[in-house]
């Protein structure tokens, strides 16, 4: 009886569940979210009930959708980071509630403008193999990585921190090292004029005003002549926001690195002006055995909109000095040291004295203006102006005059400072100066023997120098839009630029000596008419100016109509080169070398063509005649030479790239295939002349191909989980043996050098990368997601000139990598709160990450970084 009862009871239970259902059933919302500017979709918006956990986040094509029992009048609110926040009044009943189209507008003036002179690449438009790091990903994924390592999750990069000082990392794209890579802060070119690289510790605060960054592989979107071979990487800054308020954001690492960051804006006024200002101070330890930070960092920008002008002014930079490891590490140091062993530091007089130590203020100052001239033509103009100031620390001995000291250390393996300064102050060798003067004991004696100076002469056998490194900086970039028709787009423009990078030694600390002697070496007129004896502050070694200006002009034609993109773009440009020496030679006439100009072009076209709404393909082309840096055309930099190499010759790149698409409110795949031919790259190597005296000169002839193929997808497998994947394979190998006859800088033949480098794969990043992850959205306001990275056929680094026919290259261990991260959004009192934590290489997987035939640098093992953020 109790039985039938209870079943009874059960049937009426389930009936009443099922009525209600019925009665007050589910609602189905949903729609498309767009960017209003691009017209792409967004894939990660928030679409909310506001007041409750009711909602969903945007597929890959930008649709959502999701069920309540919710009923009567309600507001969904629709946000993604760096857009201006929706909201809708819906009543809610039974039944399907489509808000259809939903475009958002960013957050910040002028963003729209500022894409076309940063040239970012559109998704499913532009023909380039391109990723994109949003802002969200920076500000909770990010951590303690540097600017670099953000990229390390996509397709054929590969970051590593090097000896791991604050901002020493260092970034490949595809086989190609950062002198081949164009960096872009804002669409102005930031590489080094004079040698390409990149110094990422003179942008540390970058990634704190950060919008966007996104690397397109190959020789990307950008109109202009750069140095995109391997790749660029457009790094899009906040512009001044629409809306008022601001953050304070702590973090801090397990080692001991601390950061407080300050965001304000005032928002959009009613007369049309704005203005945003992001500050961040960084200080601590660093993970390698003294490689601590002592860094600033600032950002503003100020903006006015008048009716057919746009105006913003932006100036960002960081001051910093930091502690280094230049050096690779054998393994027998490691094994008995520690991997985190650093050899450049020792106790000087209770203290720690850094041997290699850099300091560096290199502010960008930045007026842009986007005038629309009319609905069909419009100009974005930037001038900008950037001003180095800096260098870096190394320690130096006089051994041409003195007998050479070398370095003692201490039972730790750290330099004994102490010893040095013993052995300044209490030796007493004999110096001779040019003039026939000498130091001895202290005293300065004269060429007969009599006594010139008693005391305050006792020479420094070894000193700690300033290698210092200070830039002008000042370019103009101007691009014309001109609508020709609803399917045509002509882009003209002129990128002009010229930079002086002055560069000297200067004398630091004598180490317990009085005066530092220098050899007047090669010097044409006695170091310059200066005396050898030099005083802490004194300039040494050599004192010049590396000086570049170029010119470029560029065009572009696009077109576009319903399912079809096609560019071709062709950029011609010159570029002059030109030295001043201070050091050798005293009259200014004497001083300045003979202008030199190299003509470099590149043209290339492209098309994408959406076969559907889900899936396109693309393809792109292009050949670049590339003009040589400063270094390759001034080789001896630092001798008196001031004629430049006998033959300057254009390096060139050709390259060929198909991709394919797939988009669906499910899964984002891409997928592309490469091919990229080098000739004519430029090395140096160094030789004796027929006077015995040593000189550098360039080796031409040398030629290789970098191809592969990248995989990158995302699968959403349902509303809580997301499923990444990247997997990139190179073929990267040189393709000859070179032959070639050394000239010395007046053209005279000196010497032939023998490479054998056909079939010898390109060291210093895997060609074998495979990544793979999981994000969960476990709540609305909370994640947790986790990615593993594998790097294989690592070779280690090498000096292509110096291949011998019996040279084996050494392959690196394979390994993986685990990092986490983790987020809670939430309020306190009343403010919007984020709390987050990153774990990087969870695994504790130390290993060798890249390295030379010295020794190999390595990992951090497992770190953590915490965050907590406050917004109002």
């Amino acid at each position: 009886m109790f039985k039938n009862l209870r079943s009874k009871h059960l049937v009426l239970l389930l009936s009443s569940v099922f009525l209600s259902s019925v009665m007050f059933g589910q609602t189905k919302i949903f729609g498309t979210i767009y960017d209003s500017a691009t017209k792409e979709t967004l894939f990660g918006a928030s679409v909310i009930i506001k007041g409750t956990t009711s909602g969903a986040q945007s597929t890959f094509d930008g649709s959502f959708n999701f069920e309540t029992s919710i009923t009567g009048d309600v507001v969904v609110t629709v946000s993604y980071i760096g857009y201006l926040q929706q909201t809708f009044d819906v009543n809610l009943s039974s039944g399907e509630k489509d808000l259809g189209k939903i475009y958002l507008e960013s957050d910040a003036v002028g963003m729209e403008e500022l894409n076309v002179i940063a040239n970012v690449a559109i998704d499913r438009k532009t023909p380039v193999a391109a990723s994109s790091i949003p802002a969200e990903y920076i500000e909770r994924e990010g951590g303690s990585l540097e600017v670099p390592e953000l990229l390390n999750t996509t397709p054929g990069v590969y970051a590593t921190k090097q000896g791991g000082g604050f901002g020493d990392s260092r970034i490949n794209i595809r086989g190609f090292d950062q002198r081949n890579i164009a960096i872009m802060v804002n669409g102005i070119p930031v590489n080094d004029m004079e040698n390409g690289w990149v110094y990422w510790s003179n942008w540390a605060g970058l990634g704190d005003a950060l919008r966007t960054m996104q690397v397109q592989r190959g020789l990307g979107a950008s109109k202009l002549a750069i140095n995109s071979v391997g790749g660029t990487i457009n790094m899009v800054t906040r512009t001044t926001d629409v809306e008022a308020g601001g953050s304070v954001a702590a973090s801090m690492t397990d080692y001991g690195n601390k950061k407080l960051l300050v965001s304000l804006s005032t928002g959009k006024t009613a007369n049309g002006w704005a203005m945003s200002f992001v500050g961040s101070r960084t200080e601590g330890s660093g993970y390698v055995d003294q490689t601590w930070v002592d860094a600033w960092s600032y950002y503003l920008a100020v903006s006015k909109e008048w009716k057919n002008n746009l105006l913003t002014f932006t100036v960002i930079g960081a001051p910093q000095k930091h502690g280094q490891r230049t050096y690779t590490v054998s393994e027998n140091t490691v094994e008995e040291y520690g991997y985190l062993y650093n050899q450049h530091w020792g106790d000087y007089e209770g203290s720690v004295l850094m041997e290699r130590e850099n300091f560096y203020h290199k502010p960008q100052i930045a007026l842009n203006d986007y005038w629309t001239i009319s609905d069909r033509t419009h100009l974005a103009t930037s001038v900008y102006a950037s001003f180095g100031k800096g260098g870096g620390t190394g320690t130096l001995d006089n051994r041409d005059l003195l007998p050479r000291e070398r370095m003692s250390r201490d039972t730790r393996g750290q330099i004994d400072w102490n010893e040095w300064a013993d052995v300044n102050t209490t030796h007493s060798d004999t110096a001779t100066l040019d003039n026939g003067q000498y130091t001895t004991g202290g005293n300065l004696y004269n060429a007969d023997g009599s006594l010139e100076e008693e005391g305050g002469y006792q020479t420094s056998k070894n000193i700690l120098r300033n290698s210092v490194n200070n830039h002008r900086w000042f370019g103009l970039l101007s691009t014309l839009t001109q609508d020709l028709s609803e399917t045509l787009k002509l882009m003209v423009g002129v990128d002009a630029r010229t930079y002086t990078g002055e560069h000297y030694r200067e004398v630091r600390n004598l180490l317990g000596g009085d005066i530092y002697i220098e050899s007047m070496g090669n010097a044409v007129d006695g170091v310059g008419g200066r005396s050898q004896i030099r005083s802490v502050g004194d300039k040494i070694a050599y004192d010049n100016d590396g000086k570049v200006s170029y010119g470029g002009l560029f065009g572009q034609l696009e077109y576009s109509q319903d399912k079809l993109s096609a560019f071709v773009a062709v950029t011609l440009s010159n570029t002059w080169y030109g030295k001043v020496d201070r050091y050798n030679y005293i009259n200014e006439a004497d001083q300045v070398a003979e202008t030199q100009t190299a003509f470099g072009y590149n043209a290339k076209a492209g098309a994408n063509y959406n076969i559907n709404e889900n899936h396109n393909i693309f393809v792109n082309a292009g050949f670049y005649s590339r003009a040589p840096y400063w270094d390759f055309v001034f080789t001896n930099r630092n001798s008196n030479s001031l004629i430049p190499v006998n033959e300057i010759k254009n390096e060139g790149i050709t390259a060929f790239e198909v991709g394919y698409g797939l988009r669906n409110s499910w899964i984002a795949l891409n997928l592309g295939a490469y091919y990229t031919l080098w000739s004519d790259k430029s090395y140096t190597d160094g030789f004796t002349d027929g006077n015995g005296d040593d000189f550098t000169a360039p080796v031409l002839g040398l030629k290789a191909t970098h191809s592969g193929v990248e995989l990158d997808f995302e699968i959403k497998a349902n509303k809580w989980l997301s499923v990444l994947g990247v997997a990139s394979l190179g073929d990267w190998k040189w393709t000859n043996d070179v032959s070639a006859e050394i000239f010395d800088d007046f053209g005279n033949p000196v010497d032939t050098v023998d490479i054998f480098a056909s079939g010898v794969q390109i060291a210093d990043q895997p060609q074998t990368q495979l990544i793979g992850g999981l994000k969960f959205q476990i709540l609305p306001t909370l994640f947790v997601n986790a990615n593993y990275r594998y790097n294989a056929r690592l070779y280690n680094g090498y000096d292509v000139t110096q291949l011998s026919q019996d040279f084996e290259i050494e392959e690196l261990p394979s390994y993986g990598m685990l990092d986490l991260h983790a987020g809670l959004d939430f309020d306190i009192a009343g403010l919007n709160a984020y709390g987050g934590v990153n774990v990087f290489n969870v695994l504790d997987t130390v290993t060798q990450t890249e390295g030379d035939r010295f020794g190999y640098r390595y990992s951090f093992g497992r770190t953590f970084n915490f965050t907590l953020r406050v917004s109002f």
